[in-house]
């Protein structure tokens, strides 16, 4: 060996040593111009002697030229996502569900859940060799070039004798200090800040530019590792695992606990739901971990997640604003809504300037005036709600906000109906109620055009070519082609797409009528109980209400949107253009007696896989129920992302709750 390149080997080891301790360690042992001296000596060494230039070189953190894409990588070991709990009945179904697949007790360890991005990294004899996104969980983007600018992520592993392979998971961020720092720039420079840490980090990793990666000084928390085709006795729990990483030269989270039963990690999440706040990143809950990897490998993994693991989620927090104006929507069936309009605030990982106020009820209850300092929350709802007001922060002469006497739509007067807390436009020619139906008529549940949007919906109110969802099927290719942007190959594919539409079965039809309460599921328990349009439509209350989950509120729904005359002619019209108005004479009969088979569900929410549509097919394939409200004779709720209000009512009604794995292992 040369005098060079033995030098260069010493100075990388002892760079190396030096970041650990100063970057994972938090305990630099040298000051900061002794190690820009020693960097700087093997930089002049490294120009010298170029062939001399190892990966594992502290050189080579400062970043490549731009790269023009990144190339798809596909995982050696997935990348699972975890089951989310939201609160202490969550973890004990949990352990009772996994204490089914294999009786006994465990220990379990907890780690706070960190807000960034997961990133798979690979080291070949204790080289690394490739940093990854995780992607969908199988295939991920290569940015090996950015993840080496990391400096919480050792080039080389700190182990005698590496195993040939070894596989690290966890989580890229950026510190908080960090993540000020840069919207402070970026709002020097005219540039949009970002929205949150985790989308920052998200926008870092794909840069192109790993030397603009290199400077935004982003972070790391490695969380479990992998031997593929090896066996290290020493490392058989995840408690095991962390110590090893940490040994490796990882930075692994120092707010692990283990954890001797279920009570001690309801312990911890209740301590870390208040501490968290004073982190320097940021988290969004906890996640837990049975300790033992031969326990973890017998319980193995569902469709989707592993047994052994569950995400314990915070709730979503709630932000002080003020309300600037309030503005009130119209739906398809005349109900209009009041929404606040909020001076934006950051809630949830996400900037909210809008809330719902329901009603009129809730918009007396408020007590709301412009200018008010209003409470907001984001809890499971898409659009988040106002939950109070801070009447004492009132400005003196400040406007009361009321329900107007006036369609704001239409201009008609509004009404509310006896017994209902929503108030009303009853115009069916109201623009906002045609917009809303026709949205709704060619909607995926519903007739399912693609091809017709909203956009072109308003070009065709707006032109006057279309009135009711009947007119759709008269339009012609040279009719459409008046409309702006809109060539003849366009206008032929939306021609084509609603001539298509006409062989959709008669529940779907019914569904996309838009009689008020009757949502998908309800529209196919009537067009089974009622196979033709003329029976539902001279059907009686009672004989409606009969049928199982058909209440006496939507029998008089459907009866009272029957008697009404546009709507009779709207039935007729439809039927000259070729709509099915006919279903079977009755539901096709079950053969095989499952576990679902004459139970009733509730679907809600965004399932990790499935679409909702898919998961009422399997159900009702299976002999089951799907009512699209929850009840006391509702048996199981299926749920998935943003549930919102039915989750809570299924918790208060003592409902089993069933995530897409425990749904699909019930099916199957």
């Amino acid at each position: 060996m040369t005098i060079a390149a033995a030098r260069i080997e010493e100075l990388c080891k002892l760079l190396t040593r030096m970041s650990y301790e100063y970057y994972v360690l938090d305990q630099p042992t040298i000051d900061d111009s002794v190690y820009d001296r020693l960097y700087r000596e093997l930089q002049d060494l490294e120009d010298a002697n170029p062939e001399l230039i190892t990966h594992d070189s502290p050189t080579q953190r400062v970043g490549a030229q731009p790269a023009n894409a990144f190339s798809s990588v596909k995982h050696t070991i997935a990348l699972y996502s975890l089951e989310n709990a939201f609160n202490n009945v969550d973890l004990d179904k949990w352990q009772e569900r996994w204490q089914r697949v294999e009786e006994g007790t465990a220990t379990y360890i907890c780690e706070l859940k960190i807000d960034g991005n997961a990133m798979a990294l690979t080291y070949e004899n204790g080289l690394l060799v490739r940093g990854a996104t995780r992607g969908d969980g199988t295939t991920g983007e290569d940015i090996t070039s950015n993840v080496r600018t990391i400096r919480t992520i050792p080039l080389r592993l700190n182990v005698d004798n590496p195993p040939p392979v070894v596989e690290v998971r966890g989580e890229a961020f950026l510190p908080n200090h960090v993540f000020f720092r840069l919207n402070a720039q970026r709002e020097a420079i005219g540039e949009e800040p970002f929205k949150n840490p985790r989308n920052a980090a998200a926008g870092t990793l794909r840069q192109l530019d790993s030397r603009k990666v290199s400077d935004r000084q982003l972070d790391f928390f490695a969380y479990t590792v992998y031997f593929p085709g090896s066996d290290l006795p020493e490392v058989h729990s995840q408690l095991t695992a962390l110590e090893w990483l940490q040994n490796a030269g990882f930075r692994v989270n120092p707010n692990r606990e283990n954890c001797a039963d279920l009570q001690a990690v309801q312990h911890y999440c209740e301590k870390w739901n208040t501490d968290r706040h004073d982190l320097p990143y940021m988290t969004d809950g906890v996640v837990i971990k049975v300790n033992e990897f031969s326990l973890q490998e017998k319980l193995g993994f569902t469709q989707k997640f592993p047994r052994w693991a569950i995400a314990y989620k915070y709730p979503a927090e709630e932000a002080p604003t003020i309300l600037e104006s309030i503005t009130f929507q119209v739906g398809r069936t005349g109900a209009i809504t009041p929404v606040a309009e909020l001076r934006p605030v950051e809630l949830a990982g996400t900037t909210v300037s809008r809330a719902t106020l329901h009603n009129a009820d809730r918009l007396l209850e408020l007590d709301l005036h412009l200018g008010d300092t209003v409470i907001v929350r984001k809890a499971g709802e898409i659009i988040p709600e106002v939950v109070t007001v801070l009447s004492e922060l009132r400005q003196a002469g400040a406007i009361q906000c009321k329900l107007p006497t006036e369609c704001p739509a239409c201009h008609s007067i509004v009404v509310r109906p006896e017994g209902e807390a929503v108030t009303r436009c009853l115009n069916s020619s109201c623009p906002a109620i045609v917009r809303g139906s026709l949205t709704h008529w060619v909607s995926r549940g519903a007739l399912d055009i693609n091809s017709v949007g909203e956009k072109l919906i308003a070009q065709l109110l707006e032109s006057g070519l279309v009135h009711s969802t009947a007119d759709l099927y008269d339009l012609t290719a040279e009719q459409l082609m008046q409309l702006d942007r809109t060539g003849q190959k366009s206008a032929e594919k939306v021609v084509a797409a609603i001539a298509a539409s006409v062989t959709q079965p008669w529940s779907r039809v019914l569904y996309g009528l838009g009689i008020r309460l009757v949502g998908s599921s309800n529209a196919v328990t009537l067009s089974e109980a009622f196979p033709t349009v003329e029976l539902l439509a001279n059907a009686q209350p009672e004989e409606i209400s009969a049928i199982f989950s058909i209440g006496d509120e939507i029998a008089r729904s459907v009866v009272q949107w029957f008697q009404i005359e546009s709507n009779r002619l709207l039935i007729d019209r439809l039927r000259s253009s070729g709509l099915q108005l006919v279903g079977e004479d009755k539901p096709k009969e079950i053969t095989v007696v499952t576990a679902i088979t004459g139970k009733t569900f509730v679907v809600t929410g965004t399932l990790p896989t499935l679409k909702r549509d898919e998961v009422k097919d399997m159900i009702r394939k299976a002999g089951g129920k799907v009512t699209d409200s929850v009840s006391k004779k509702t048996d199981f709720l299926v749920v998935g992302e943003d549930a919102g209000s039915k989750l809570e009512k299924a918790r208060s009604l003592n409902v089993a709750i069933l995530s897409e794995a425990e749904f699909l292992e019930l099916l199957f």
